[in-house]
């Protein structure tokens, strides 16, 4: 891959996902973009991206753009969130809500494992939940909605009590039990897009996806994000990630890393 095709690929990246792709990953990216260019019938990874450039094909920009994603999760990732979330907010989200009924959107779930950690905080606290899980990747998706996993994918985050709880044995692999499967739903989505529908949550979870971010599409996310969350929500961001100067949306709850709500002056907006 040339320099050129690197940069490429970057501006690529940044306008249709709103994710970096910083210098040192030029190796990474052509080793991901391999399997794609033989897939597609090209020589090689140059062949493939000469062609992209040359004859710019939705189906083929956006299966580079997926190959690039990091898909990087794993269940029940730094557990503090999800104990927060099963044994604090979804209890009070419970009462305070019509019915009991509790809606939770897992943004950038990847292949799953966030969402149906989620979906095991939400039963083991006794909410009625409603989850829908997106990500800008439909092979993510795909793998997200079958549900089935490795025992070593499941036990990197959760333990052997854990795994026969909310799996099933399905040939070598295991398979989220139906009780999971019957509160989430997935979807293939980009979070710079504007909304399709005027659905909004109760809990956001979009941990680790700033991160990856260009620093000028954060605040469309953000923006996305605070339009998308009630009120009286709150907003699940990765423990190292920070909003500081970024948007007078969302303030930290104290002694809760990663947990944010709206900020007076968002609410006041809204209203």
């Amino acid at each position: 891959m040339t320099p050129e095709d690197f940069d490429k690929l970057q501006g690529l990246l940044a306008t249709r996902a709103g994710y970096r792709l910083t210098r040192d990953r030029m190796n990474l990216a052509e080793h991901r973009l391999g399997p794609i260019a033989r897939r597609e019938g090209y020589a090689n990874v140059e062949a493939l991206l000469a062609n992209l450039w040359a004859h710019p094909v939705a189906s083929l920009g956006w299966a580079v753009i997926e190959s690039l994603l990091n898909p990087e999760t794993w269940f029940r990732r730094d557990r503090a969130p999800f104990d927060v979330l099963e044994q604090e907010l979804l209890p009070a989200l419970a009462k305070a809500r019509p019915g009991g009924r509790v809606s939770l959107w897992s943004a950038g779930c990847s292949t799953g494992q966030e969402a149906w950690s989620i979906a095991m905080a939400a039963k083991a606290s006794g909410a009625a939940a409603e989850i829908v899980a997106t990500d800008l990747s439909q092979r993510a998706i795909d793998k997200a909605r079958a549900g089935l996993y490795t025992g070593f994918e499941i036990q990197r985050g959760l333990n052997a009590r854990a795994m026969l709880r909310w799996f099933e044995p399905d040939e070598e692999n295991w398979r989220v039990r139906p009780e999971l499967a019957e509160i989430v739903r997935f979807g293939r989505a980009n979070l710079l897009d504007e909304p399709t529908d005027e659905m909004r949550f109760d809990v956001i979870f979009c941990r680790n996806v700033l991160t990856h971010m260009e620093p000028s599409r954060r605040a469309r996310l953000l923006d996305g994000l605070e339009r998308r969350l009630v009120d009286d929500g709150c907003l699940f961001l990765g423990l190292d990630e920070r909003l500081e100067g970024e948007t007078v949306a969302f303030r930290p709850v104290s002694g809760r890393q990663g947990l944010y709500v709206k900020t007076p002056a968002a609410v006041r907006r809204a209203a």
